[in-house]
């Protein structure tokens, strides 16, 4: 991607193609879902450490996606902020069983 996206709305689309292969997809809500389970962990004993292990399952099982499967480099690094509401975004999607369709008008041909 050679110049800078200015909107959310032409990111979304960017980020879905980034996410192309199933495996990465997939690798990325295993780390996201375990970021969810051990920030709820911390609100619910109040032990706050567990932040830091719910930041890094969910960067890290994305990272790994990024290097090993999808291999392109991750959007985080360039869209800090759109990067982690569109991880959210995909992850809620995908439980919604409403992914697809998205993925499809992004032209991700590996939907499923």
């Amino acid at each position: 991607m050679a110049e800078k996206l200015r909107h959310y709305r032409d990111f979304w689309p960017y980020y879905l193609r980034e996410h192309a292969r199933p495996a990465t997809r997939s690798i990325h809500f295993i780390g996201t879902a375990c970021g969810l389970a051990l920030l709820a962990a911390a609100g619910l004993t109040g032990n706050a450490w567990l932040i830091l292990p719910a930041v890094v399952s969910g960067y890290a099982f994305a990272w790994l996606a990024h290097l090993l499967v999808e291999k392109n480099r991750p959007a985080t690094f360039t869209y800090p902020v759109w990067s982690l509401i569109s991880d959210f975004r995909m992850f809620f999607l995908w439980l919604a069983g409403r992914l697809g369709p998205e993925l499809r008008k992004a032209g991700v041909t590996q939907a499923d």
